[in-house]
């Protein structure tokens, strides 16, 4: 039975590296969130059009991924718990993969502001990330969604999130 699982948390606490070590010790396949962000980025920026074509891309992905005879699929995504959209993008993608058959797993990293804003300039992140590595931009954008978003799920009801964490 296929395997997708879902490693969420806020910026920089951890997830593509947890998702990289977990897909070298099994048969999973990463696929990071900024693998289709980094595609799109140079023709369009951070605007409308990468969130929106990275979206369609991610979706075809999990499409096609799901419906193959491959063992299972790591994804990592910034999860805002305060944001409908993200839940409705969470629950899409959990579809996609239970219709065909698959398990699925959620996985939620934490750390504090201090040690993600550490991790936000490793060379292995900045290396699979390109879009973080003009490091002040990168450090005010984690600050700035630390202050106005929820990334973690200490006040949910365990019970809202399917499959229970």
């Amino acid at each position: 039975m296929m395997k997708f699982i879902l490693i969420f948390g806020p910026q920089a606490v951890g997830k593509m590296t947890i998702g990289h070590e977990l897909a070298k010790i099994t048969e999973l396949k990463l696929f990071h969130n900024h693998m289709s962000i980094e595609i799109l980025h140079p023709f369009f920026g951070f605007g409308f059009e990468t969130w929106r074509i990275s979206d369609l891309l991610r979706r075809e992905i999990f499409e096609s991924f799901s419906g193959s005879d491959q063992y299972g699929l790591i994804f990592t995504y910034v999860w805002g718990f305060d944001l409908q959209e993200d839940w409705k993008f969470v629950n899409e993608i959990c579809g996609i993969f239970e219709s065909k058959g698959a398990e699925v797993y959620f996985v939620e990293l934490e750390a504090d502001l201090e040690e993600r804003l550490a991790r936000n300039s490793t060379p292995f992140r900045l290396k699979q990330k390109p879009t973080k590595r003009n490091l002040e931009q990168s450090k005010q954008n984690l600050l700035r969604s630390a202050e106005e978003h929820r990334f973690d799920t200490r006040t949910i009801n365990s019970c809202l999130l399917k499959g229970g964490i």
